[in-house]
């Protein structure tokens, strides 16, 4: 008989850039040449010519790492209806992760649509378990949860029944064009039958919020009475549970709210994914996990079988660690105000990584091996079948997972790739809590070999650096439309915020002994995909050159001097052309997506802005931790619905506050303006120091936004006290070129 052959999962298809790879290629000669120039004439300038040496090879070698990130550009395209051809009744079962820490910055409604996108997967829902790990244990997020349950009964039944292909409600229901797509009276009356039980379910939560406690359910609510956020004993609910293991109901959902003590470190989100892993890990123990942040629903129906079209299609399971979808936004503004888009990203540097050893773990919209979390080898893949684990004894288990025996027995079953059998939720409560105490991981490996790793604000990229080191692959999965979508920054204060952190966070991984630089001989880790990881983990450290070489114009103008070559020099014309090749080829870049020349032009002005203040003020951050001065702290984004009654023109103003995040813009905007009318007042520098002139003036234009807040009032001017101490770091600076010039 004939060997029936399966049909692919999924498809790698490799890209073809010839222009983007000309256009690296040219920029980087362009850069090594003006390097060049500047040393073979260094002997005969000062300070500035050698500062600006020292930049730019800065910058040539972040060329260099981009070039080599976009270099190999690869997309996969997966076979999710081949999925259900050869193992549909075989599916996996996956556990499903959501975090929240704050009420306030994170709104519970927009938590709950997150669950409920979730809940609502085409996935057998008895494979299935939604688990809520809330860090701010909130009432207020427990009440939502439950009444989230109640409209789950009628909203799941309804997405499936019609196929329903936003499966967040509160984006459904704002597109009431998708009626119009549907004739049948049928639908129709559920469908306005489901929006009003919405409009319900939503003003519930909302009048919730005002209240200390919403006392509709006084009997659940009682442990969360006199509750202290920072100080408080573990909270496990079984919100829902699919007791008879039925296909067409609703998967488990779990409320989890960790430990706290004010003595016991709690590692931020990577200690909060660590509880739920073991939480989990003793209830449910699916071979796989997604974890999503509370505002980034379920926008693809299909995203748990094309995830497993890469995890179960993969040779021996030995290749894919993980797969990871691209953060998308939903409520991107026109032309991008903000610069918060991705797409570029995700569709140059992204399908680049994606043709290494894979992409970086984001945070959000990302499926794991469970036992690769636990710290399987891809060397270690096939050792079940002699019923083997990676460790050998009981004491070693006892030593990496802790001390709780039911759950290293399920750990040992995870690790030998051994399925679970469907457990009451209720049984094992007094291990759960065991495992969610906040002094579980004292003398274990969580944090460290197993779990999410500690050490960084950024956990996302360090595990993920953790799992690549031992020699993992893991997946890129860009299917239209989007998977997940979320919701972008939509304030000034909020954008910065997110971008120390990410920047603090990196720098953290950088200079630890994690590190890639120190890691790589020993570490199964791709040498192209060292650098990869050297290209992000740099992004702090860029502020400094990026910081001197915005202000070389203005302390040229002030002290009589010159960085770039005279207009009358031939070496000027390389300068010339970098930036013209640059901007056509970024251009490029952002037309191909689809976007606009001003989306471009706004990714150019915010870009400047954040790395030189947003990425300093992380690297301080870091230069204090290891000062032994202050520790960095984790602070969660505030997560904002816009409001449709918000006018365009509102929305898209940038806002400050009293943040030390504006004083480096705004001090470097008043430098910047000072030196402009002291040169214009020397009139006799213009024409040797014409290239300095006009690049002030572009620096003055990339803070725009600084220059709008000066003379405005509210959340929209720049604060007073940030005026006054940008005034004084500004003068400081001219009275030193000054003195400069004059020594």
């Amino acid at each position: 008989m004939a060997q029936i052959i399966s049909p692919p999962l999924y498809e790698r298809i490799s890209i073809k850039n010839p222009i983007h790879r000309t256009l690296d290629v040219a920029v980087l000669f362009l850069l090594s040449s003006l390097l060049v120039y500047r040393l073979y004439s260094l002997d005969k300038h000062g300070f500035a010519w050698f500062l600006a040496l020292l930049c730019e090879s800065w910058f040539t070698f972040i060329w260099f790492l981009t070039a080599n990130a976009k270099w190999n550009p690869v997309k996969y395209k997966t076979y999710p209806e081949h999925l259900s051809q050869r193992v549909e009744e075989f599916l996996p079962a996956v556990d499903m992760f959501v975090t929240t820490a704050d009420p306030l910055l994170e709104p519970p409604i927009i938590t709950m649509n997150t669950v409920l996108s979730l809940l609502a997967v085409d996935y057998p829902v008895h494979k299935l378990a939604c688990y809520v790990s809330d860090d701010g244990c909130s009432p207020l997020t427990y009440y939502s949860l439950v009444e989230t349950s109640k409209f789950a009964q009628l909203w799941v039944p309804f997405c499936k029944k019609y196929n329903i292909q936003v499966r967040a409600p509160f984006r459904y229901f704002s597109n009431e064009s998708m009626i119009s797509a549907r004739n049948s009276l049928e639908f129709q009356q559920e469908w306005k039958m489901l929006k009003d039980e919405y409009e319900k379910f939503s003003r519930k939560i909302q009048d919730a919020a005002g209240k200390s406690v919403p006392w509709d359910l006084n009997d659940d609510l009682a442990v969360f009475s006199n509750i202290d956020r920072r100080n408080h004993p573990s909270i496990i609910k079984v919100i829902w549970e699919n007791k008879k293991g039925l296909s067409d109901g609703l998967p488990h959902l779990v409320y989890i709210s960790r430990e706290k003590r004010l003595k016991h470190a709690h590692h931020y989100k990577a200690g909060a994914m660590n509880v739920l892993t073991r939480v989990s890990g003793l209830v449910t123990n699916a071979p796989f996990m997604l974890n999503v942040d509370c505002d980034m629903y379920v926008n693809d129906p299909q995203v748990v079988r094309r995830a497993m079209c890469f995890l179960l299609g993969s040779s021996n399971e030995r290749e894919f660690a993980f797969v990871q979808f691209p953060q998308v936004f939903y409520d991107e503004l026109k032309d991008d105000p903000f610069g918060s888009t991705l797409a570029v990203v995700y569709e140059y540097m992204g399908r680049g990584i994606a043709g290494l050893q894979g992409p970086f773990y984001g945070g959000t919209g990302c499926f794991h091996r469970r036992k690769v979390i636990y710290g399987l080898c891809p060397d270690d893949v096939g050792t079940e079948k002699n019923n083997a684990t990676p460790v050998s004894s009981d004491k070693e288990l006892l030593n990496i997972f802790g001390n709780s025996m039911e759950f290293i027995k399920s750990a040992a079953q995870a690790l030998q790739g051994k399925t679970t059998s469907p457990r009451n939720l209720s049984n094992l409560v007094e291990t759960e809590y065991q495992v969610a105490g906040c002094g579980y991981e004292y003398g274990t490996a969580w944090g460290t070999e197993v779990g999410w790793q500690y050490g960084s604000t950024t956990e996302d990229v360090l595990t993920g650096l953790m799992i690549h080191s031992r020699g993992w692959r893991s997946a890129y999965c860009t299917p239209e439309p989007p998977a997940f979508l979320g919701c972008s920054p939509s304030s000034g204060p909020t954008l910065l915020t997110q971008q120390k952190r990410w920047a603090t966070g990196l720098v953290e991984i950088l200079v630890c002994r994690k590190s890639p630089i120190v890691t790589a001989i020993t570490a199964k880790l791709q040498f192209r995909q060292c650098l990869v990881y050297l290209f992000i983990l740099t992004w702090g450290l860029r502020s400094i050159p990026e910081l001197c070489y915005m202000l070389l114009p203005a302390y040229c103008i002030i002290s009589n001097s010159n960085f770039l070559p005279k207009f009358n020099e031939p070496p000027i014309y390389g300068y010339i052309a970098l930036i013209i090749v640059y901007s056509l080829y970024t251009i490029l870049e952002y037309l191909q997506t689809g976007l606009s020349i001003r989306a471009w032009w706004n990714k150019q002005k915010m870009a400047r802005v954040i790395t030189t203040s947003a990425w300093l003020i992380g690297v301080l951050s870091v230069v204090l931790k290891i000062l032994g001065i202050s520790e960095t702290v984790f602070e969660v984004t505030q997560k904002d619905q816009l409001n449709d009654n918000d006018s365009d023109s509102n929305v898209c103003k940038f806002t400050f506050d009293e943040s030390p995040l504006f004083i480096p813009g705004t001090t470097i905007l008043l430098i910047e303006l000072a030196a402009l009318i002291m040169g214009f007042f020397s009139g006799g520098l213009l024409q040797s120091q014409i290239g300095e002139i006009l690049c002030s003036i572009l620096v003055v234009m990339f803070f725009w936004l600084f220059f709008k807040g000066l003379f405005r009032k509210d959340k929209y001017g720049i604060p007073l006290p940030t005026i006054c101490k940008s005034v004084v770091l500004a003068s400081s600076f001219v009275y030193f070129c000054k003195w400069l010039s004059l020594d």
